[in-house]
């Protein structure tokens, strides 16, 4: 069960964290005060939604079509493998960064609130991290309910993470010394996660 809990947190963290765009978006509100829990809220409780419908709609195909998850999981350890590649790569070259920009808005709680389901749900990579790869991976655990809790926990703490120390975390993330360490740390984690779903002899 706590086993099942460390991957979805590990495998989420890793793929949210990935995420330049949104995060930028975050960051950039959370520096300048503007409703920042609120934001946050928004962000993880909708991660939250994707990786619980992922995870149990593959889990249902899974029932309905048995040869299609094994399918699915290969797929996934690819990309895990590829986007761990990308990360070493980017840790390689030091060309990460968040680069926040722009003026405060005067924006308030519920139009902030609208424009974060939009930068969530109109990102691409959001479906593809929460729903497909995520939900492959919960798929395949023993205890699906933990793995939820631990990849939605991710989300909830790094969202969280932005929006209580986003002051001191922006010049952090803007370092391309320190997204060295992230991009290596997540390409470490992707592999591990790639490996622990090879399917036994």
């Amino acid at each position: 069960m706590f086993l099942s809990f460390i991957t979805g947190f590990g495998i989420a963290i890793g793929l949210i964290v990935a995420i330049g765009a949104q995060n930028a978006w975050v960051l950039s509100k959370s520096m300048r005060g503007e409703h920042p829990w609120v934001i946050a809220a928004v962000c993880c409780s909708i991660d939250a939604v994707l990786i619980t419908l992922g995870v149990y709609s593959i889990d249902r195909l899974q029932q309905l079509i048995p040869g299609l998850v094994p399918v699915m999981t290969w797929l996934g350890i690819l990309l895990l493998c590829w986007l761990a590649g990308q990360a070493f790569w980017r840790a390689w070259l030091g060309t990460s960064g968040l680069v926040i920009s722009g003026q405060a808005s005067l924006a308030n709680g519920w139009q902030l609130a609208g424009q974060a389901i939009a930068i969530s749900l109109l990102n691409p990579h959001v479906y593809l991290d929460t729903v497909v790869l995520i939900g492959s991976v919960g798929a395949q655990q023993a205890y699906t309910h933990s793995f939820v809790i631990g990849a939605a926990t991710a989300s909830t703490v790094w969202f969280f993470s932005l929006a209580g120390f986003g002051r001191y975390l922006g010049p952090k993330l803007q370092s391309v010394r320190a997204w060295r360490v992230f991009d290596s740390v997540i390409g470490f984690i992707m592999l591990l996660v790639a490996i622990s779903l090879v399917p036994g002899p």
